[in-house]
């Protein structure tokens, strides 16, 4: 596999919600990008809070942005603020740096990124990451 799919895009959103809904969680969003950091597929379940969607984006583009899962991001963000500040003012304010923003790989090659917001950044994570799983695919969350 070579691309990401459209298929495989839909079984990561379905297995995605389905952990959401496993956990109990809030209202999410997930959206799903391909490698070159275009939208795949994106879906709200209905009691989102405004900006959901930006933020689940920000969390997958940010992670293809810089190559790490959005963890990653955190942690860097953490010990090197004025580089993650600068990195964000050049990508005009896309990335959001907490958990919740997952790599796609298929063995070493990079499919794409699932950015999930609406609960706690670790249960975004853990949705991204069960839904990457459930399509036979690697998640890297950083």
């Amino acid at each position: 596999m070579a691309d990401l799919t459209l298929d495989t895009a839909r079984k990561i959103l379905d297995a995605a919600f389905a952990k959401a809904g496993e956990l109990k969680l809030k209202p999410l969003v997930v959206n799903i990008l391909d490698a070159r950091g275009v939208l795949k597929i994106a879906a709200a379940q209905d009691g989102t809070s405004l900006m959901r969607a930006e933020i689940a984006h920000g969390k997958a583009y940010g992670a293809l942005a810089m190559g790490l899962g959005s963890r990653a991001l955190f942690q860097r963000a953490q010990e090197q603020p004025y580089f993650i500040d600068a990195v964000n003012t050049i990508a005009r304010g896309a990335l959001v740096p907490v958990p919740g923003g997952v790599l796609i790989m298929d063995g070493t090659t990079l499919l794409g990124a699932v950015g999930v917001s609406g609960d706690t950044s670790d249960n975004d994570e853990a949705c991204a990451v069960a839904g990457i799983q459930a399509a036979g695919l690697k998640a890297n969350a950083g």
